[in-house]
């Protein structure tokens, strides 16, 4: 697990700065806090920088960047292969490699490109983010792992390509100017983050999960999607409940025992939820030692949010762990906010980032090096309550004959003022054929953001809506999905979406914060394709979440485990932000709106003195991205 960074200079005359490289890898030090390198070819028009955290072969010789036999491959990769050491031996076996190493699998990286160009990425199992220099070629290849665990952000500008694992890195570049890409920040409002393959900042772009770019001599590029959730997925129409089960047990069995190799130690961060209550008691299975948890709690409860404290001491005594809990107080996590907003690099306009910071934190203080964590669950198995209501509303305001009522509906929401409602715009959605459910987090419906945008962006996105990236995704799933039900429309889209550029972000530059790798053995990619290979009527039961994997732990996880509500992982946003910050929030938002053209200072009023909450912390968070980053003030 590494931070990594290069140059590519596309023009014959350009030449890579060394100091530069250097200042840009060293904007993370967090990422790889054991060591560092840089490399910068012969002619200087390539270079390659690395920060280490070392998992996996901790001798030297696994440092990167990393070359193969004749040098001519040269590569920075940031994530785990967790089945390197079977491609080894099949390498091995071929002949033709030398190896300088015992296990590392960078190196297995370089010698399967090698071998096999890049279809060895059919090989991998892990989280990945991989720069391979082929001097040979002179190509550049970039790759994201095929569910975006781990990102990878770059640049074209001046004659030359930055990439990084961090956006900050690339602002080191003097020539990267910095500037809200207005685009993004349309579906930024939608959607709590900017979909790839767009961020915030003008001009810098994220690679999207399951794809790799190339570049090639002269500056040509070549994208192409190598996996989709539907790519391989083999449909099991016949499968009975009983298989099911069985079968998803023995994959998640298999998939926590990949995510324990390591040479440094494992822990499991552990909520109380089914999620991670599963991930402790199969990883516990065969174990010696007691296995690590990690928990993090408040200082008392609130009513926007309750401690799971005692559901995780729960588990965690049922396996005999060596437990730890963390306690954010109020002042910890506001001192914390501006290190949160440094650490985003563009918003994720998520609350949680907090208490994982906390956790990771806590994880890290206690020795341990790597952390499983339960994400993906939820939107493979229906964990969300929302998500029954959701599927009622589709089959409701899908029926024939409902425009007319659909219509009616809409009218009488408005004239109660209603309409910035998240009804309002489901109902609107049904109307122009689209399905209700755009995402697993929605910040602002279409009539929300009409009433939010300054004059001046209402004018320059009237008649679009975020169904502009939304609609592209649809097209998709239509095409390639055997079963094209609502249920796994919604698994889709979040898998493309909220799971990439939401969830796994706010796990992987909130843990890395801490200089602690995150693994997710829900979102092993051939756990994913037998969760999707599967019915919805197995999968999904009106009024029961998650019963397929409930039914699936029944035997391993006490009942009051998998019996209770579904809680999330969340922060008392309104005592702790709302009330405790509301001079400092309210007097932040009102100067940005008199300082810039971004919103209707009558809207932001409105969310002030109706005290949408979730709304402000959403706005709040975007501002304070906008001075640190766009005017590059300190908000500490």
């Amino acid at each position: 697990m590494c931070g990594i960074v290069g140059i590519v200079a596309m023009e014959s005359a350009g030449q890579v700065s060394a100091s530069t490289l250097a200042r840009m890898r060293d904007t993370m030090p967090h990422r790889g806090p054991d060591d560092s390198g840089l490399w910068i070819s012969n002619d200087r028009r390539v270079g390659l920088g690395f920060r280490r955290l070392a998992i996996v072969d901790l001798s030297t010789k696994a440092n990167q960047p990393m070359c193969n036999e004749d040098g001519s491959l040269h590569v920075v990769f940031n994530g785990e292969i967790y089945n390197h050491a079977e491609i080894r031996r099949e390498l091995q076996a071929l002949g033709g490699h030398q190896w300088k190493t015992d296990h590392s699998d960078t190196e297995v990286i370089l010698h399967a490109f090698e071998e096999w160009g890049v279809e060895f990425l059919d090989r991998l199992r892990g989280m990945f983010a991989i720069a391979l220099w082929d001097s040979r070629r002179g190509e550049l290849w970039l790759i994201r792992d095929r569910v975006g665990i781990k990102p990878l952000y770059y640049s074209i500008h001046s004659g030359r390509l930055t990439f990084a694992s961090e956006i900050k890195a690339l602002l080191e570049d003097p020539d990267q100017k910095r500037a809200v890409d207005e685009d993004a920040f349309f579906h930024y409002l939608s959607f709590l983050v900017t979909p790839a393959p767009d961020t915030l900042f003008q001009g810098i772009k994220k690679l999207p999960a399951g794809s790799w770019m190339r570049m090639k001599e002269g500056g040509q590029l070549d994208f192409h999607q190598y996996w989709d959730p539907w790519s391989k997925v083999k449909p099991r129409p016949d499968i009975t409940e009983q298989e099911a089960t069985e079968e998803l047990m023995a994959r998640l069995r298999d998939a926590v025992r990949l995510r324990k190799e390591s040479d440094v130690p494992v822990g499991v961060f552990l909520s109380g939820g089914i999620d991670s209550s599963v991930n402790t008691v199969l990883f516990s299975e065969g174990e010696t030692r007691p296995v690590e948890t990690f928990t993090v709690g408040y200082d008392r409860e609130y009513q926007s949010y309750t401690n799971e404290l005692q559901y995780a001491r729960l588990v965690a005594n049922k396996v005999g762990a060596r437990h730890h809990e963390v306690i954010i107080r109020q002042q910890d996590a506001l001192d914390f906010v501006p290190r949160m907003v440094e650490l985003q690099d563009e918003p994720i306009a998520d609350p949680v980032c907090i208490p994982v910071y906390f956790v990771s934190k806590l994880a890290r203080d206690q020795g341990v090096i790597v952390c499983q964590v339960g994400e993906g669950a939820d939107e493979l198995f229906c964990g969300y309550p929302f998500w029954d209501d959701i599927l009622k509303k589709q089959r409701q305001f899908s029926r024939p004959g409902m425009g007319m009522i659909n219509a009616g509906a809409m009218t009488a929401l408005k004239l109660a003022g209603h309409e910035r409602s998240l009804l309002y715009e489901q109902l609107r959605r049904a109307r122009c054929g689209q399905p209700i459910f755009w995402g697993g987090a929605e910040a602002f419906t279409q009539r929300g953001k009409e009433l939010l945008l300054s004059p001046r962006l209402l004018q320059k996105y009237r008649g679009r809506t975020s169904w502009d990236y939304i609609g592209k995704v649809h097209q998709k799933f239509t095409e390639r999905a055997w079963e094209p039900s609502p249920f796994h429309w919604m698994t889709y889209l979040d898998l493309n979406l909220r799971l990439p550029e939401l969830l796994l972000m706010r796990v992987d530059k909130m843990s890395m914060g801490a200089s602690i790798e995150c693994r997710v053995p829900f979102l092993d990619h051939k756990f994913v394709e037998f969760a999707l290979s599967l019915p919805q009527d197995i999968v999904y039961r009106p009024g029961q979440p998650k019963s397929l994997l409930k039914k699936a732990v029944g035997g391993i996880l006490p009942d009051e485990i998998i019996n209770r509500p579904k809680q999330g992982f969340g922060v008392p946003i309104t005592e702790w932000f709302v009330d405790m910050l509301g001079d400092e929030v309210r007097s932040t938002l009102r100067k940005f709106v008199r300082e810039t053209d971004y919103f209707n200072p009558a809207e932001i009023e409105e969310i002030i003195c109706r005290r949408r909450n979730t709304q402000m912390w959403y706005l709040y968070n975007f501002v304070l991205w906008w001075k640190r980053y766009i005017r590059n003030e300190s908000i500490g």
